[in-house]
């Protein structure tokens, strides 16, 4: 089976509606990052306590939170497992070990249900300084892998391959971000596990496209360097959407059948797997032809200058 045989798409020539659409894209997600006073951040930056809980008899998420609400935690986040009786409460309060919180709620807990018929199954204390430490190694990582593919490209291609990698990568970051502001989900270290796989993901579809044009440029030097990055892009895309299609494939069953915990992380994947494959071919490209064209007007500005004086 071959999809997109002999692709002949004027990618280069929608440049400008790409970037229009891009634009719009992130303007929206940073106004919803606005709105929202900005991301909402997890337990695991901002300090808090989660435990996880299971009930003998069946129990509503409305009912949980009452429970919850009476033990002096209004505000509690909870999530319930599928086909399960289990929660995840997770509290904004901290106390070291979460000794004291769980004790609070185990009494609303046997208040409600009995003492039998519940069970604590884990307990998660997060203090602020470890939080406020995580989001400062989490940003550092993500800016660490913008470093070393800048370098990793510049070494392997040129530095405008590296410059193209790089505006591609933030590009999905900062759209991702306002889709996790939009769905009002939490960063945690699972969601950034999820963008640092979305920017290796997205790098890796951006190096294919970039490899087949450096192939090409070798090959067609009477070409113009728009048309071979259109025979390039056109040559790699049954690759990229087979690719892509699979990939969403196993991140759409997580998504449904994964349960309530890994369903943040996959709604993430699944979002910047489809924007990554967007910037791969709208967006790294394009840039990649801009900054060409930019030479090109520069060194004819420089000569010009020289002609002159």
């Amino acid at each position: 089976m071959r999809l997109f045989k002999d692709a002949h798409y004027h990618f280069m020539a929608g440049r400008r509606r790409a970037y229009a659409l891009s634009g719009a894209l992130a303007v929206a997600g940073l106004i919803s990052i606005a709105l929202h006073g900005g991301l909402r951040y997890g337990v695991d930056f901002t300090g808090g306590t989660l435990v996880q809980v299971g009930f003998v008899e069946s129990l509503s998420v409305a009912e949980l939170r009452s429970v919850v609400d009476e033990a002096g935690f209004p505000g509690a986040q909870i999530q319930g497992f599928r086909g399960t009786n289990e929660f995840i409460v997770r509290l904004q309060t901290f106390e070291e070990t979460g000794e004291g919180v769980v004790e609070r709620l185990q009494a609303a807990f046997s208040a409600a249900v009995g003492e039998e018929g519940y069970d604590v199954l884990r307990v998660e204390a997060v203090g602020p300084k470890v939080g406020s430490e995580l989001q400062r190694k989490a940003t550092f990582a993500i800016l660490l892998s913008f470093v070393l593919t800048l370098i990793y490209l510049a070494f392997r291609f040129e530095w405008r391959f590296g410059v193209a990698a790089v505006v591609a990568a933030i590009h999905d970051i900062v759209i991702t971000f306002g889709f996790i502001s939009a769905f009002g989900l939490e960063i945690t270290l699972g969601t950034v596990a999820a963008i640092l796989t979305i920017v290796g993901y997205s790098l890796n579809d951006t190096i294919v496209v970039f490899d087949r044009i450096r192939e090409n440029l070798k090959k067609k030097r009477k070409e113009s360097y728009e048309a071979t990055l259109n025979r390039s892009i056109n040559e790699t895309l049954p690759r990229t959407v087979l690719t892509s299609g699979t990939t969403l494939a196993t991140l759409l069953a997580l998504f449904l059948f994964g349960g309530s915990v890994i369903r943040p992380f996959a709604l993430v994947l699944i979002l910047g797997v489809i924007i990554g494959t967007y910037s791969s071919i709208f967006v790294a490209s394009p840039v990649l032809l801009e900054i060409e064209e930019y030479g090109h007007r520069r060194a004819r500005a420089l000569r010009a200058r020289a002609a002159g004086a």
